[in-house]
């Protein structure tokens, strides 16, 4: 039986690397897509939502279908399905000014979120705390005011790259958790991020991928509530004035960019994600590389095998 409900951690708590399916935009959000997208041969799915539409009634759709369909081969509910919000990362007043939509992704049941253009700590400080409840105290700055004292009028921010209070507020529990298979209570205690909260089951990811970002790659992933990363070649070789996407072997400026992101996803422990072949994903197992794209099973195939994995796909 699976210890978790979000597989993708599971799999990350025992080293192991995961795989995942799923563009960036044109995933068909229905209830059959759902039933048969159940028994999918990767550990999750992502759901491009930045540049697909942003469908919250299909998503609830795919996501009833997800769970009539299952549960998996591993035991659990679902796979893990992880929606690429269509918020830029690149302040905190954007990030909270679209904070509505990380809640209305959270409310279908999905279990984590990516953050793109990610250009600031300030921001990503202001996306964790957009996806937690306010109950949650791990990470958070123990100097600010309690409860009461916020209701007196007292007011501080958060210091020392800690985190504030959680801004998500009840009301979407009740269709979140028939999804995950639990009470709305317990699924507001669990919604939290992990590794930050080792009982979370939410994964929140980043996506670097302006050269802001990579100057500020370091900051970024030390906030707490991290469960990935990613270096976007994509937006970030446009920027450099790549009209086409630069894949590894990267132009020397992507490398640098490559091996700034990964030291600092190491130093932090936040896994990192890349896009591996059948080719190289041997090579960047060993490297480190904990989270695949690439959309093709041969390659998680051959990674699944190369670290000796148990779990069933």
């Amino acid at each position: 039986m699976p210890n978790r409900i979000n597989r993708a951690i599971e799999l990350l708590g025992q080293d192991q690397a995961i795989y995942y399916s799923g563009g960036h935009s044109g995933h068909v959000l229905t209830y059959p897509q759902g039933c048969e997208d159940a028994h999918v041969w990767a550990d999750y799915i992502n759901i491009g939502m930045e540049h697909g539409a942003f469908d919250m009634a299909g998503l609830a759709e795919y996501m009833r279908g997800l769970v009539e369909g299952g549960p998996t081969r591993s035991g659990h509910p679902t796979p893990t399905v992880i929606v690429e919000a269509p918020v830029n990362g690149t302040d905190a007043a954007n990030v909270r000014f679209n904070a509505w939509q990380f809640r209305q992704i959270l409310g279908r049941g999905v279990h984590g979120v990516l953050l793109c253009q990610a250009e600031s700590a300030s921001a990503v400080r202001a996306f964790v705390e957009s996806c937690r409840y306010p109950h949650q105290a791990a990470g958070v700055d123990p100097s600010l005011p309690s409860p009461a004292e916020r209701m007196r009028g007292s007011i501080a921010e958060a210091c020392d790259g800690r985190l504030g209070i959680g801004a998500r507020g009840r009301g979407s529990e009740a269709t979140a958790a028939p999804i995950w298979g639990i009470s709305p209570e317990e699924y507001m205690q669990r919604c939290d991020p992990w590794p930050l909260n080792p009982n979370g089951e939410l994964l929140l990811g980043v996506k670097l991928e302006s050269p802001e970002g990579i100057a500020n790659c370091e900051e970024i992933l030390a906030v707490p509530g991290l469960g990935f990363a990613e270096l976007g070649p994509g937006d970030l070789g446009l920027a450099l004035g790549y009209l086409s996407v630069p894949r590894d072997p990267y132009p020397p400026e992507m490398k640098q960019a490559r091996e700034r992101v990964f030291a600092a996803c190491r130093k932090n422990r936040v896994p990192f994600l890349e896009t591996c072949s059948p080719e190289s994903i041997v090579a960047k197992l060993d490297e480190g590389v904990r989270v695949i794209a690439g959309h093709r099973e041969e390659t998680a195939k051959i990674g699944r095998a190369h670290q000796r994995r148990t779990m069933p796909v």
